[in-house]
């Protein structure tokens, strides 16, 4: 029981800081916002904030990738991988619902850190959704790991070519420009994966060396 309390006030406070810096984005550039600001705004000592974070970028990360991890929720690929093998649709509508937040952060020089980290996040999770989808992940023409960078490399790079222009296309359209680029890499790497490793291995790959020579 104590525990569970204990996490209940630890998500709480979580959400009081991420609340509170979401809150100060309109107000000041996000280069200008303290440690101090934020937790005058939350209501809660320094020493609790650090409890919790390492300074207010590791706050703001924090916030993102728990966003990119709802969204995985509710966006998982079928067997076939012919769902969003990205939660791009969900991301692409966050973003534009939080439009003004995101065009601070650039003023402010915070986005970058923040798609990086969202890049490395996505990446991650990718690797683990295509490794449970290939039949031998050791005979795929293309390693897990590159595949998944590529796939949340493409769509962090439409997310930040959209938001630089404006956003020009709605939301869907960009979702259909992102799986029509990565759906065919996808299917393509795991049917032919699905194929050699009842047959032979692909062409000069060794499984298990991580490389593919030509």
């Amino acid at each position: 029981m104590r525990e569970e309390k204990a996490d209940r006030r630890s998500r709480r406070t979580r959400r009081l800081l991420a609340e509170a810096l979401i809150s100060l984005l309109p107000e000041k550039r996000y280069d200008r916002i303290t440690v101090q600001d934020i937790i005058d705004r939350a209501d809660v000592g320094r020493s609790t904030f650090y409890a919790h974070y390492r300074d207010k970028e590791d706050l703001l990360i924090s916030e993102f990738t728990r966003v990119l991890d709802v969204l995985m929720q509710h966006d998982s690929p079928d067997e076939a991988g012919s769902q969003q093998v990205l939660p791009s649709l969900g991301l692409f509508r966050h973003i534009q619902e939080q439009h003004q937040l995101y065009k601070s952060l650039v003023r402010g020089r915070g986005v970058d850190f923040l798609f990086n980290a969202g890049h490395q996040h996505l990446s991650a999770t990718m690797e683990r959704r295509l490794a449970a989808l290939a039949v031998d992940a050791d005979q795929l023409a293309v390693p897990l790991p590159i595949l998944a960078e590529y796939l949340a490399g493409t769509l962090i790079t439409l997310l930040r070519w959209w938001l630089d222009r404006d956003m020009p296309y709605t939301p869907e359209r960009m979702h259909a420009i992102f799986e029509e680029l990565a759906l065919p890499a996808v299917q393509q790497v795991l049917q032919h994966g699905a194929a050699t490793s009842v047959a032979r291995p692909a062409r000069g790959y060794r499984p298990g060396a991580g490389t593919a020579p030509g």
